[in-house]
C-alpha cells in the first residue's frame, strides 16, 4: 500500500513504514499482547530501511529491549527482597 502524502487519515492510520503486505506492525503487536517496550522493540526492528536510517531504527530498538530487560531485573530484586 503507498502511502497517500495528502491523506492525513492514511499517513496516521496506516503508514507505509509499518506495513509489509498485508500485515501491520500493530497487528502482530496487539497479536502477541506485547507490553510498551516491547512492542516498540517489534516497531522499531520491522520499519528498520523504510523510515529512518538502519543504524538508528536499531539503536532505537535496542534501547527499548534494554529498558524492558532493565525492568524485569528490577522487578525480580523487588521480589527477591
Amino acid at each position: 500500500m503507498e502511502e497517500d502524502k495528502h491523506n492525513p487519515t492514511e499517513q496516521v492510520e496506516h503508514p507505509t513504514h509499518y506495513q509489509s503486505g498485508k500485515i501491520e506492525v500493530i497487528d502482530i503487536i496487539d497479536e502477541f499482547n506485547l507490553d510498551f517496550s516491547l512492542g516498540n522493540v517489534i516497531k522499531y526492528v520491522l520499519r528498520c530501511g523504510k523510515k529512518d536510517d538502519d543504524v538508528t531504527e536499531l539503536k532505537k530498538a535496542m534501547w527499548y529491549l534494554k529498558h524492558k530487560i532493565e525492568l524485569i531485573l528490577k522487578e525480580k530484586n523487588k521480589e527477591g527482597s
